[in-house]
């Protein structure tokens, strides 16, 4: 959907309520673009402190376990599109497979 507003995305996708985003998000350009859509609010998940060395941060892990299920797909593993839109296109392509493999999974608790 790169070709949609992002108004339009807030429609298509209602279930969204907060992004989780790292420090390169937190500027005034991308809290702007969040709160045109009304709904979404931008979460900037910082490490502590405290923290020495390397620590993992807070739902971070769930955008690389998700990168990593992606890049396990050929197509995915380099980067040799020339349009983004054709990137998006395999992405959301991955996604499907992986969620279809995950719904049509026997269940083994029966």
């Amino acid at each position: 959907m790169p070709w949609c507003s992002i108004a339009a995305r807030a429609v298509c996708f209602p279930f969204i309520e907060r992004i989780n985003a790292d420090g390169g998000y937190q500027g005034p350009k991308a809290a702007k673009a969040a709160a045109r859509t009304g709904k979404w609010t931008i979460e900037i998940v910082e490490r502590s402190a405290k923290a020495i060395g390397f620590e993992v941060l807070p739902k971070r892990w769930i955008v690389e376990r998700t990168f990593a299920w992606i890049s396990r797909f050929r197509r995915m593993a380099r980067d040799f599109e020339r349009y983004a839109t054709t990137v998006a296109a395999f992405i959301r392509l991955a996604m499907i497979r992986i969620m279809l493999r995950r719904l049509t999974k026997p269940c083994l608790s029966s």
